[in-house]
């Protein structure tokens, strides 16, 4: 369902505790207390022609990143059996291109039929796709599709410039067009404004199809990339955009993605009464640390959540 900014921004500027008091009592009434674990793998990493300004597998960017080929097939089974052995339900797979040649949907179709014979979820991230290759994949029996929009439409063009806010927004439709569940998101602290955030949230309501997964990241800054000192985002508009996002997209599953490694465990905590009920479970997120299995249990046994497995 679509909203105006103003509606957005009247949700997004209450009083937080009010906010998160309200989102809080959503996400009770569409979910059991429990948290989603999902496991990332970068199957192709770096050697992308886009110029995207957090990202450290951009060929415009200056990283310590080593590029690797996909990955075969016996390495996805491998890291599928411990992610279902760790309670994980889903198996996201991200691979860095502007948009996959046929090689690579042919070579994501293998993979999807290797995790979903060990009854895992699919979700996959590589980039732009036309109509024919989501249906490809559709057919291969993948679940999801990852495809973010990164940030508000008017702030967009200050991060990216090869490829347009447009072009995304017409994936998402050949995904959704395609039958697949459509994941999308964004990054905050990318010198964006309130403005921008309240703008990116109005945009995720705009989309032609409802996105099933919301992923919420938190940039981190990398060495040689363009935001590497941009300023640090407060964490109440962490907590602020979730609490909206889960007010607004009631059904749909809200992940706590980049960005949590510099969360302590109270304000994880607080994203997670606020609307977040889904992370990653693993300690590399394509190419950014991320919490280990071992604190995140600990945490999730803190709170008396359980992981939904």
């Amino acid at each position: 369902m679509k909203h105006t900014f103003n509606e957005i921004e009247k949700i997004y500027q209450k009083p937080i505790f009010e906010l998160i008091e309200t989102a809080y009592a959503i996400q009770k009434n569409n979910f059991e207390a429990d948290i989603e674990l999902c496991h990332l793998v970068s199957v192709k990493t770096g050697g992308c022609p886009e110029d995207c300004g957090y990202c450290s597998q951009s060929n415009k960017n200056h990283t310590e990143l080593k590029l690797n080929a996909l990955l075969p097939i016996e390495e996805i089974e491998r890291q599928t059996i411990i992610a279902k052995q760790n309670g994980v339900k889903r198996v996201c797979l991200g691979g860095a291109y502007k948009s996959p040649p046929t090689s690579a949907i042919d070579k994501a179709s293998e993979y999807i039929k290797v995790i979903k014979k060990h009854g895992l979820e699919t979700c996959i991230t590589f980039g732009s796709l036309n109509q024919e290759q989501a249906q490809q994949l559709k057919t291969a029996g993948l679940d999801y599709y990852n495809h973010n929009i990164d940030t508000s439409p008017e702030h967009y063009g200050n991060v990216i410039t090869t490829r347009t806010f447009q072009e995304r927004i017409d994936t998402i439709d050949n995904v959704g067009k395609a039958g697949l569940k459509v994941c999308c998101g964004g990054i905050l602290g990318m010198g964006e404004t309130q403005q921008d955030r309240i703008s990116f949230i109005k945009a995720l309501t705009d989309l032609p199809f409802v996105p099933d997964s919301i992923p919420i990241n938190m940039l981190v800054k990398i060495k040689g990339t363009p935001l590497e000192k941009v300023e640090d985002l407060d964490k109440f508009e962490l907590i602020r955009t979730i609490a909206t996002v889960r007010i607004l997209f009631p059904k749909t599953r809200v992940r706590l993605s980049a960005g949590r490694l510099k969360l302590t465990e109270l304000e994880q905590s607080m994203c997670f009464m606020s609307g977040a009920n889904s992370i990653f479970f693993g300690e590399k997120l394509l190419t950014t640390p991320n919490n280990t299995e071992n604190n995140d249990l600990s945490l999730l046994k803190k709170l008396g959540i359980s992981a939904n497995a």
